[in-house]
């Protein structure tokens, strides 16, 4: 394997590796769904953890279709415009309420929440190139071009479409890359792997905690496959601490993300009191001792334990994440637990090669370990209308236009069928299929200009287009 001593001696170490990733939103709606996604992504999670990125090795992906966004005409300030009138109207309003009622706990943390809103809008607008540059020494790895659930895609072309144009998104615009490609939803298939190794990709993260089983050492080493990419595999058992049902984020002494007041924020604790912030600092601090004596124990014979998690996870879904992440650098330091990046760990660890055991069908990290999430019964009829689109689009001997390509990459979202799923948005995501799908075919048919919509949307296409 590439850049292994044979001889090389493992030491236990702990990756973690933080997945960055927002739908094509922008331009598509705002309250209750829509960009607003985005606006709070960036002020509680993306702007909070560039705090920690320089403090410690850690490996972090952007999706190109979120660097899409966030490089968009108009983006930074429709996005401020958020930060400074309507989140300070939306709590002012709940300020009123809560001073009728008597609740001066839920006041003050109002007020301090307000505070932190204003406070992101004065960062956002001081980072001297945007919030993509002032991420951008930190993103190491690249994924598919909008996120598509690679292995349900119904040809090679469209599996190429989406993996190249992810490369490319990444080059032009952060340069140097070492190969780490994070599959959308750790959904992998054998058949991607020549795909995968065409375009230049090294290595990559599973979910293969049903093959080898929870906790088994296996987890902790990298393995190769036949003609593509090393895999990562994930640790369920240490992950699930930060991203389970039972995690850290569901402690009584957290911010309760569901419970929330009449425009939408979030005063409340888990338990049901009115949130304290010391309180739950002090839990966090906790959790991250916790974490990272049990990472040391897993990794005690060697391996590298894989941690990952969904970046918007850190501030957005669970509020004290960012702060959590920092106690758990410090840790680390304190119990003299190795940190390191993935690339970086795959230049000292011995990969091993793929046993008999290793899936020969389609894995992911989504409900039952296969693709039931994004193409079960209640989500098959998005997967087979994102198929027919792609056979037509990609079917028709001389290659299609801008905006064919550009729908389809929409259209092939894993994140359309996630909420058709889980029933959190509504009609949105069926509604975003919907219009995708029918602006392809016209798309088709013509050589229809590209809506404001869809205008940031894959710059990187040149060569897939006529």
């Amino acid at each position: 394997m590439p850049g292994v001593s044979p001889g090389a001696r493992e030491q236990g170490e702990l990756a973690l590796v933080l997945h960055t990733h927002m739908p094509y939103v922008e331009g598509f709606g705002t309250w209750p769904f829509g960009e607003e996604w985005l606006w709070e992504a960036i002020a509680t999670s993306y702007l909070p953890l560039l705090d920690v990125l320089g403090r410690a090795p850690i490996t972090l992906s952007l999706t190109p279709v979120l660097c899409d966004q966030l490089e968009a005409p108009g983006v930074a300030e429709r996005c401020l415009a958020f930060l400074r009138d309507v989140r300070p109207e939306s709590h002012w309003r709940d300020i009123v309420l809560m001073r009728e009622r008597g609740a001066d706990l839920l006041v003050a943390e109002l007020e301090r929440s307000a505070a932190e809103y204003a406070a992101a809008a004065d960062r956002l607008e001081r980072l001297p190139g945007g919030l993509l540059e002032a991420l951008a020494p930190h993103v190491t790895w690249t994924s598919a071009a909008t996120h598509a659930v690679l292995p349900l895609l119904a040809s090679d072309a469209g599996a190429a479409l989406q993996v190249q144009t992810g490369v490319a998104s990444h080059r032009r615009r952060f340069g140097d890359w070492a190969g780490g490609f994070w599959l959308p939803e750790c959904a992998h298939a054998p058949w991607l792997d020549q795909t995968l190794e065409e375009a230049g990709v090294r290595s990559t993260c599973v979910e293969l905690t049903d093959t080898f089983g929870l906790g088994d050492p296996a987890h902790l080493h990298p393995i190769a496959t036949d003609e593509g990419p090393v895999m990562w595999p994930l640790d369920r058992q240490i992950v699930s601490l930060v991203w389970g049902e039972r995690g850290y984020p569901s402690a009584g002494a957290y911010r309760d993300y569901h419970n929330l007041t009449a425009h939408d924020h979030r005063v409340w604790r888990n338990d049901g009191g009115p949130y304290d912030l010391a309180a739950a600092l002090a839990q966090a601090a906790l959790h991250a001792e916790h974490f990272v004596a049990l990472v040391r124990g897993r990794v005690a014979g060697g391996g590298v334990c894989v941690c990952a998690m969904d970046t918007e996870l850190l501030g957005h879904w669970w509020y004290e994440g960012v702060h959590w992440l920092n106690a758990v650098v410090e840790q680390a330091a304190r119990q003299g637990l190795t940190l390191t990046t993935l690339d970086d760990a795959l230049e000292r660890h011995d990969v091993r090669s793929a046993g008999p055991e290793l899936p020969k069908g389609a894995i992911s990290w989504g409900k039952g370990g296969g693709l039931e999430t994004w193409s079960g019964p209640a989500v098959a009829d998005l997967a087979w209308q994102a198929r027919r689109a792609e056979l037509r689009a990609l079917s028709r001997g001389a290659k299609p236009n801008e905006r064919t390509l550009r729908e389809l990459l929409a259209l092939q979202s894993s994140d359309w069928a996630f909420l058709a799923s889980t029933g959190t948005a509504g009609d949105y995501p069926r509604e975003r299929a919907a219009a995708h799908a029918e602006a392809l075919a016209r798309a088709l048919e013509s050589d229809a200009a590209l809506e404001p919509t869809l205008r940031n949307l894959a710059p990187e296409l040149a060569g897939w287009v006529d």
